[in-house]
């Protein structure tokens, strides 16, 4: 059991990435925090684990963030792991044609959220001693696609935050990494991709990942478990692709 003992929260929780980093984290021994804005999947997932609850919770809304991590320590008694893997996209397309409102919730899920995970979340690892922040980014931050500018520009953001994280906290042994997963199979697919989820558009994409497929959510979730587990006690401020090979 990598995370006995562990009290992990995980946000976007209730499907694609976020479940898979939940469900894998509970067979590994952890307590979990399912964290969503849909409440009725998110109690869903929660209700099918072993050891864990959900919480609603909105995390471009500080109170949210704040009532979701005491609600953490009122459940299970701290947080160990914060995992900030909520996110959106604008659909692909032309960069001019975003809308201001989808550009202020890309920006407000994807990195607004990290800061309020920060604000509301470190102090909680302090009282534990310590603990691993994972956030999620994207291979948009490091090799872009084109029509999905102002999504990559977010997750840019990310990887320099991460970072710069690292090298703060780590005086407070809170390791902080973040993991740049190639598109994959989620409720995002077909805005990412910017049509319907038809094998041809797909081949477009799967053509540009050398190792042949798209990412799955046990991809990205055995790699947080790695990250949050004693064997990466020493790594922290890394952006590990886990891609396929796209960004070779």
């Amino acid at each position: 059991m990598r995370l006995e003992n562990k009290i992990a929260v995980v946000t976007g929780a209730a499907s694609g990435f976020g479940e898979g980093i939940a469900r894998r984290f509970c067979e590994e021994g952890a307590r979990v925090v399912v964290a969503d804005i849909n409440a009725e999947a998110g109690k869903a997932v929660a209700d099918s684990l072993a050891d864990a609850v959900f919480v609603k919770a909105d995390v471009t809304e500080s109170d949210d963030v704040a009532a979701l991590i005491k609600a953490a320590e009122d459940a299970f008694g701290g947080v160990d792991i914060l995992v900030n893997n909520a996110g959106w996209t604008h659909k692909r397309g032309p960069l001019t044609e975003v809308s201001e409102e989808d550009f202020d919730r890309v920006y407000a899920t994807n990195v607004k959220s990290i800061y309020l995970g920060a604000v509301h979340g470190v102090s909680a690892l302090r009282r534990r001693g310590g603990g691993v922040i994972v956030n999620i980014a994207s291979t948009a931050g490091v090799r872009p696609r084109a029509g999905l500018t102002w999504y990559n520009g977010s997750k840019g953001a990310v990887i320099t935050l991460t970072r710069s994280m690292a090298g703060e906290l780590a005086a407070d042994k809170i390791r902080v990494c973040a993991l740049n997963p190639v598109i994959g199979e989620t409720a995002l697919l077909e805005a990412f991709m910017g049509g319907p989820d038809t094998p041809e558009l797909r081949e477009q994409f799967i053509s540009t990942i050398p190792l042949g497929r798209m990412s799955r959510p046990l991809d990205i979730a055995n790699a947080a478990l790695f990250l949050c587990s004693q064997e990466a006690e020493f790594i922290t401020g890394i952006c590990m692709e886990v891609d396929g090979g796209r960004c070779v």
